[in-house]
């Protein structure tokens, strides 16, 4: 594993589950070790607004392609609604959590800009299926106290 440099961004990913559809941890995490070998994300945020930490914020995620060196990845379960196409399918559980996490990520990186994996340059997937620099705008670089 690879050490993390500096962080920038803050990137915000789904499963890309069905919503009505448990993925496990152990699901998520072998997922990342046989595609790449390790685990892709530092945090996993469950229907119930558990928030499982993965990875030390020290290390490299495999996340977002060309970024990783200075991102964090925050990943929450699901992202696919019963039919399994691209929604929002956050719980309240998980909007709270969310949000709280990244508040207190914030804290620690202040100037790390906090955007979903969609809105990275040649990213042609919905994930996460809301558009994460605005729903936390107020937690921004430019909009904080």
């Amino acid at each position: 594993m690879k050490p993390l440099k500096v962080v920038k961004y803050l990137v915000v990913h789904c499963v890309g589950n069905p919503c009505n559809k448990p993925f496990s941890v152990e699901s998520l995490i072998n997922c990342g070790k046989q595609k790449w070998g390790q685990v892709s994300y530092h945090w996993y945020v469950r229907r119930n607004g558990d928030i499982i930490p993965l990875l030390s914020e020290s290390v490299q995620g495999i996340h977002v392609k060309g970024y990783n060196w200075c991102s964090l990845g925050i990943v929450y379960e699901g992202g696919l609604d019963e039919q399994g196409q691209p929604a929002d399918t956050r719980t309240e559980a998980q909007k709270h959590s969310l949000y709280e996490l990244l508040k207190d990520l914030t804290r620690d990186y202040p100037d790390a800009r906090i955007l979903g994996h969609c809105e990275f340059p040649r990213v042609a997937k919905a994930c996460p299926c809301f558009m994460a620099s605005k729903a936390y705008a107020d937690l921004q670089p430019s909009n904080r106290q």
